[in-house]
């Protein structure tokens, strides 16, 4: 293992192995070599373990360590964090996939950029196969130098997959842990986003996979979710008015704890109202996932040529 990696990418995990060796390819084969890769199996039940102990044999960048219980996929995702070593950090979804240069254009980025505390590229949704279902276009203004603008931005606008960005560790660990409320990742981000800019690099290189067994798809209700996330969830006084509350409370407070003058605060505050009263419109909370697909033959674009791990299929 590298003794002080510049990055750490976390992957947690759990009943992954549909889809976890692909990803794990992607990931190595990265052009950027200078990362750990933190793997938490959360208990998995299936073949997760097997594949996990093989990679990590293999390649000394991997540390695998599996948990006794399943603690719920908010902790393990904050359990992956709070053992990074790197000064910048990634998490990494078991299903996704990474073009070779990911890793290598956000880390540039922020080289250049001392200003960015995260860096992402362009992404689009992709099926089973691996064929490009929804292309997206990133329109969030979280470049902006005004982080009122950069707040209103991650409220009103679909969002992009900011959350899976590399982002500089210190900053990060500013920021109050994700918690397990509906959408808590939404809140998460918005709270990142206080402390300072984003960068999109404008570059087709990340993959987010849709399918039957993702996480949100295989727990439709808001409150089934909630309990995916935590397990502590599940118990009465968890209901999903409460869990809807937590969710408008964690901006509030995200704005109450962020570093800023008490005017740019204001104006958090007054888009968060707005927001409120326009979640009542039609169309309110539409997911990037939910869009038409672009045909029954996906884009023209080749996994196979970007993607790690994957040469050769087309033969």
């Amino acid at each position: 293992m590298t003794p002080h990696p510049r990055l750490t990418i976390g992957l947690p995990v759990y009943n992954g192995d549909e889809y976890l060796a692909e990803s794990l390819e992607a990931l190595l084969g990265q052009t950027y070599e200078d990362f750990e890769l933190v793997i938490s199996d959360n208990a998995s039940t299936d073949g997760t373990q097997d594949i996990c102990r093989s990679y990590a044999a293999a390649d000394t960048r991997i540390r695998y360590e599996r948990l006794p219980r399943n603690i719920g996929a908010t902790p393990n995702h904050n359990r992956v964090l709070t053992g990074a070593r790197g000064e910048l950090f990634k998490w990494a979804s078991h299903d996704d996939l990474y073009g070779r240069d990911l890793l290598q254009r956000c880390v540039q980025a922020l080289d250049e950029r001392p200003e960015l505390i995260l860096a992402h590229t362009d992404q689009a949704v992709i099926d089973g196969e691996g064929k490009v279902k929804v292309p997206y276009e990133y329109g969030l203004a979280t470049d902006s130098p005004s982080a009122p603008e950069r707040f209103r931005s991650l409220l009103f606008e679909p969002g992009g997959d900011d959350f899976y960005g590399v982002m500089r560790t210190e900053r990060l660990r500013r920021v109050k842990p994700m918690d397990s409320y509906h959408h808590a990742d939404r809140t998460y981000v918005a709270e990142i986003t206080l402390h300072g800019p984003f960068y999109q690099v404008p570059e087709l290189l990340y993959f987010r996979r849709d399918h039957p067994t993702r996480a949100e798809r295989a727990n439709p209700s808001k409150r089934a979710r909630c309990i995916n996330l935590d397990p502590r969830r599940a118990g009465a006084l968890h209901p999903t008015p409460r869990l809807l509350a937590e969710y408008v409370w964690g901006f509030a407070s995200a704005i109450r704890r962020a570093p800023l003058s008490p005017a740019d605060k204001r104006a958090c505050y007054r888009h968060l109202a707005a927001w409120l009263t326009s979640r009542t419109r039609p169309g309110a909370g539409e997911r990037v996932e939910d869009r038409a697909p672009v045909g029954p033959g996906g884009l023209d674009i080749s996994l196979d040529d970007l993607v790690a791990g994957r040469e050769g299929r087309r033969a």
